[in-house]
């Protein structure tokens, strides 16, 4: 399986489907090829379920049956063909299109200048910026289905994580993203949306990702039943302010549950979204929350980019997304060594949030409140190796950025040589996360943290129980 493939269950999954409706294998190949990221070619393979074994030798038999001398193929050949690691020879995609009763455009093989379009019935589900958005319209049975798995999954004991339900949240961003490139609301059902996107906001801060995650995919499938066409500019306006809202919120929580892929797509449907509605705070808005995801992902410069793009399209007027851009990059430069620029960023930070206008008390997502001020401030301190208290108010309920700041506080002692009191801050902090919070974002930067003990002291008591901590500690989403 080559480097961002779907896993052969995706396939299977499809081939399931296909079944049931009765779909061509070349309607059951390009849904292959939409989704999980394969070529063409391998797609036409994986419609039929064969491996490459398999379709090596099916075509061993056709050149035998038919008589058309040696087929010239193998196993390797056939993975280098399918990865565009090398090009087969004309008479090979005559026999491969024999084989799979195709051509050499649906092989992926050629290109089509046809001006006239394919009368059958295509049906692709569109799986990244670099594959071709084919698909026909959704079934009405299909949203049905996606919003009872979803509603099941919520109703559960337990909220659980399964590939059918992360693939179903990838098919709402895929029908929500076809259907921004498409384009008769009421005034109350809008009113009703903008109290439902207030109430998510103000939720997200103290809930746990995945059910939130999946009360999202409900909302969204929603919003996209009302912009299957296009409105009046100021029901767009409003319709896409919603969405950018409600993907801004999906690709924070998968960021939280670790799925930097899918979070990297539903950043960029809040981008699709933001840049059609042409609100240059709002673009700046989507490029800031944007900006954390490489922070906490390994990217400290693909972090201060995407900070500056925002606190670029933000203006000279504070608002909150210039006051989170600057302090988003002041903490990556911290991070980064960079101790002048992310001090000059921090009091940009300061002076921005002076000068905004108060918002109220409520705490809501995306807000730059004076607590998330502070939560940024004390961030980049302890990267420059000052100490910083931040007790924030209590909330009523559990909210990560505390435990973010004594991790952050950890791996800064254990890089100062202090591994042992570095740990038992780790300890504090992950015994404090309840379970359904207990995500990648936290636990993978804990184990990171373990990871940088210097072995002499692996011994420790304070190193041991760490990691017996993390040994029984599994995140939310693998």
């Amino acid at each position: 399986m080559a480097r961002g493939e779907h896993s052969p269950a995706c396939a299977r999954r499809w081939r399931e489907q296909a079944a049931s409706r009765q779909w061509t294998f070349w309607q059951t190949a390009q849904a292959i090829h939409g989704c999980c990221g394969v070529s063409l070619l391998k797609a036409h393979r994986l419609a039929r379920g064969w491996s490459a074994r398999q379709a090596v030798q099916e075509m061993e038999e056709l050149c035998g049956r038919e008589g058309l001398g040696e087929a010239r193929a193998s196993i390797d050949l056939l993975n280098a063909w399918e990865n565009h690691r090398a090009r087969p020879r004309p008479q090979t995609i005559e026999l491969l299109a024999r084989l799979y009763r195709a051509n050499a455009v649906r092989l992926g093989m050629a290109g089509d200048y046809c001006e006239d379009g394919d009368d059958a019935q295509v049906v692709v589900v569109a799986g990244g910026e670099d594959r071709a958005p084919y698909r026909a319209e959704p079934h009405p049975d299909d949203d049905v289905e996606r919003r009872a798995l979803f509603h099941h999954a919520l109703l559960a004991p337990r909220v659980a994580m399964s590939g059918r339900l992360m693939a179903e949240v990838e098919r709402v961003r895929q029908d929500l993203d076809r259907t921004l490139a498409a384009g008769g609301v009421t005034e109350e059902q809008l009113d009703l949306l903008d109290e439902q996107v207030l109430r998510y906001r103000r939720e997200y801060i103290t809930s746990a990702p995945l059910p939130m995650l999946y009360r999202l995919m409900l909302e969204l499938s929603e919003v996209r039943t009302m912009t299957a066409a296009r409105q009046p500019a100021m029901v767009q306006r409003r319709l896409l302010n919603a969405t950018v809202m409600l993907a801004l919120l999906s690709a924070d929580a998968l960021m939280k549950l670790g799925d930097t892929r899918q979070a990297h797509a539903w950043y960029g449907t809040a981008r699709t979204a933001a840049d059609d509605m042409g609100d240059l705070r709002l673009r700046a808005l989507v490029r800031a929350q944007q900006a954390m995801l490489p922070y906490y992902y390994g990217d400290l410069a693909e972090t201060v980019r995407l900070a500056r793009e925002a606190r670029m399209l933000a203006g000279n007027a504070p608002s909150s997304p210039a006051a989170l851009g600057a302090a988003a990059e002041a903490r990556a430069l911290a991070r980064m060594g960079e101790h002048k620029a992310a001090r000059i960023a921090l009091a940009e930070a300061e002076q921005i949030f002076a000068r905004m206008p108060p918002e109220g008390r409520d705490h809501l997502a995306f807000r730059f409140s004076e607590r998330r001020l502070q939560f940024y401030r004390v961030g980049t301190l302890i990267e420059l190796g000052e100490e910083a208290d931040w007790t924030p108010a209590p909330t009523g309920a559990y909210t990560i950025d505390p435990i973010l700041i004594l991790l952050d506080r950890a791996a800064h002692l254990v890089r100062g040589g202090k591994g042992e009191e570095g740990c038992l801050l780790a300890e504090k902090a992950l015994l404090q996360v309840p379970a359904e919070h207990r995500t990648s974002i936290v636990v993978d930067r804990a184990r990171a943290l373990l990871a940088e003990v210097p072995p002499g002291l692996r011994k420790a008591a304070a190193v041991r129980r760490l990691a017996d901590l993390l040994s029984g500690v599994l995140p939310v989403v693998a």
